[in-house]
């Protein structure tokens, strides 16, 4: 096999050489290699056998890998940074398996609180407990019946309050009304119980605002915890203009350890201005802004996800419709206008339906353009609809995760019928679909080992099902490593930078101790990040870092 060898001249360039490495390139022209060469800039100059590297850069400094495996820099298509930093510095309510855990786990928290002190955290999943209901009010009114408490669901579209939060609230939640495109749930007597679907904003406003210090630190944790765990570049959706604002201080500063490709928050303050200057790219490479996330409806597991038919488990609930299908058309409209990339949350086969209709309406004539509107999750659709995404040219951006958490109720929520289009990454990808793949933390945990077991298995991390749940829809080892690399970064309009092991795009990799494709199934979540590196500089080194010459 011949070297590659990109453009330019070495020499002004001085080159580093990684060498005793297993490469996997995501490059379907050649998919590994033994080397690989950068140069001052970042850029990658060579890729290709040990002696064919080194004989075109002798004497230039070389890094030895161990023997170890080499990836692209992994990127998780779908996430929220700024998210994922308050819930490091709240309570941390995953996996709690009852209403007793998640208490526990908060007193241990408040000890360190001031009085007076909002109580927060995120995590729960009424799921997990004995009898699956929806918690109340009550459940935390004997634990913290003076500190306001406010606890965010595991996937962001539900809130639980205490009485003394919904006392500080200073609205009257009594009644029949609700909010629109939200739910308040409310007892036979009308009285609300403490749950709020897709209506975070009436107990969060009551929240006093976080001051840019703690802003600052949360948005620091969670780029650590995401090179730590071999990322390097995160799809970033629904980022206020406040929060670009932050982004682009940490780019400035040179404080952004991976690629922020963020998405506006909605018809917004950040959109307004992504049409009055045009999309943003900072200078550094590690920044940009040109796609818009609008909001289709909300999320199965709080049977917010708006659904054709009624769901199977609560009889006369269809879900919600966080956005009205005319106005989400009109922001669409809107962001083609500006010539911004459109990605539109929908989880229920009817928001699919929706958001799939409106977007062909939009693109109209301009369907078969590169314009790479996504969907973002696409985790119940009906299976007629499937083809129409690649038909508009919509990219299925997908959460493997997702299927692997939801396995345990999902059927329950939609039957037998519609679980078929459900989390079918198998059947987008025959239909010509092409996939990103992300997390959605910190819906999911960070890991994407934890993506690339659930992609290729359809298992959680005990091995349950056997043999996987529908194993029909799994996805192979490369196939799962594209959605989280090339096609990631295609998904991003990135593709010209990174997502690839080749000449000319950025030498983004990550060191694994293992090679993911000569381990079993099983020990993919048993790969170990040695090292994460970013324009060909260490962001992350486990232990002693590597070896360098």
């Amino acid at each position: 096999m011949a070297i590659a060898l990109g453009a330019g001249n070495a020499q002004a360039n001085e080159a580093t050489v990684l060498v005793n490495a297993h490469i996997h390139t995501s490059d379907p022209e050649r998919p590994s290699a033994q080397a690989l060469a950068w140069g001052t800039d970042g850029r990658i100059l060579a890729v290709g056998s040990l002696a064919q590297v080194r004989a075109a850069h002798p004497g230039a400094r070389e890094i030895d890998a161990g023997g170890r495996a080499v990836v692209p820099g992994l990127i998780d298509a779908h996430a929220h940074l700024m998210n994922l930093g308050l819930a490091l510095m709240s309570v941390d309510l995953a996996g709690a398996d009852s209403v007793e855990e998640v208490i526990e786990r908060m007193q241990a928290f408040e000890r360190d609180l001031p009085e007076g002190a909002w109580l927060t955290g995120r995590g729960w999943d009424q799921n997990r407990w004995p009898g699956q209901a929806f918690p109340t009010a009550a459940d935390l009114d004997e634990a913290f019946p003076d500190r306001p408490v406010w606890l965010t669901r595991v996937d962001g579209h539900a809130g639980w309050a205490n009485s003394a939060a919904l006392r500080l609230a200073d609205s009257d939640f009594s009644g029949d009304w609700q909010p629109e495109g939200g739910r308040i749930l409310r007892d036979a007597q009308g009285q609300a119980t403490g749950v709020f679907i897709d209506a975070p904003q009436l107990i969060a406003a009551a929240i006093p605002a976080a001051d840019e210090a703690l802003l600052d630190e949360a948005l620091e944790r969670a780029l650590a915890e995401a090179v730590r765990l071999g990322l390097t570049g995160v799809h970033d959706m629904g980022v206020s203009l406040a929060d670009l604002q932050r982004y682009r201080a940490f780019a400035d500063a040179g404080r952004l350890p991976l690629r922020v490709n963020a998405y506006a928050d909605g018809d917004s303050d950040a959109l307004t201005a992504l049409c009055a200057f045009g999309p943003l790219q900072h200078e550094g490479g590690r920044l940009q802004m040109r796609g818009v996330k609008l909001y289709g409806d909300g999320a199965l597991g709080s049977r917010g996800a708006a659904l054709m038919e009624d769901y199977s488990d609560d009889s006369g609930n269809r879900g919600l419709l966080v956005t009205a299908p005319d106005a989400l058309e009109s922001a669409m409209a809107k962001a083609s206008r500006c010539g911004i990339q459109v990605a539109t949350h929908a989880i229920g086969d009817r928001a699919n339906r929706i958001a799939l209709e409106r977007m062909g309406r939009v693109l109209g004539e301009d369907a078969g353009d590169d314009h790479r509107w996504r969907i973002e999750h696409a985790q119940v659709v009906a299976l007629g609809d499937i083809p129409r995404f690649a038909e508009l040219g919509v990219i299925a951006s997908m959460q493997p995760t997702h299927a692997t958490s939801d396995m345990p109720w999902a059927e329950d929520r939609v039957g037998p019928r519609r679980i078929a289009g459900a989390y079918a990454w198998r059947s987008f990808l025959d239909a010509g679909v092409r996939l990103a793949l992300g997390s959605d933390f910190p819906v999911e945990q960070v890991d994407p080992r934890l993506g690339l077991f659930a992609a290729v298995t359809r298992q959680d991390a005990q091995g349950r099902p056997p043999g996987g749940w529908y194993p029909e829809q799994r996805l192979g080892l490369l196939e799962a490593l594209s959605g989280f690399t090339a096609d990631a970064a295609h998904a991003g309009f990135d593709e010209g930078r990174t997502g690839r092991l080749v000449p000319g795009l950025a030498a983004d990799f990550v060191i694994l101790d293992q090679d993911p494709a000569q381990v079993p199934a099983s020990g993919l979540l048993e790969l170990r990040v040695h090292s994460t590196w970013v324009d060909g500089e260490p962001v992350f080194e486990a232990g002693g870092g590597v070896d360098g010459t």
